[in-house]
């Protein structure tokens, strides 16, 4: 897909039972990405996006504010082949 890009996104903070899965599952939507996010036992919110470079990276500094009650410490993210079975909307995984 011409000008789309997929990056893999890994947030650290006080990033869970904030609603940030909710909150960056609505923000990708809007943006049209594909893609999940997912909570990590280690705490950190985990995310795959799809889609234009211009809305990806839109959601990837969304992701340094996050939702209300959310505090963000750091936000890494680096582009990444597309995986051949991504979905075609944007889902909210079980934490792994």
């Amino acid at each position: 897909m011409n000008g789309h890009i997929t990056m893999h996104i890994t947030i650290r903070g006080r990033v869970q039972g904030v609603g940030y899965r909710a909150w960056t599952t609505q923000a990708a939507r809007r943006l049209g990405l594909a893609g999940w996010v997912r909570n990590r036992e280690n705490g950190d919110v985990e995310a795959m996006a799809h889609g234009p470079a211009a809305s990806v990276e839109s959601l990837v500094a969304a992701c340094k504010k996050g939702p209300t009650f959310a505090r963000v410490d750091d936000v890494q993210s680096e582009s990444v082949p597309t995986p051949a079975n991504i979905a075609e909307d944007f889902q909210q995984l079980p934490t792994i």
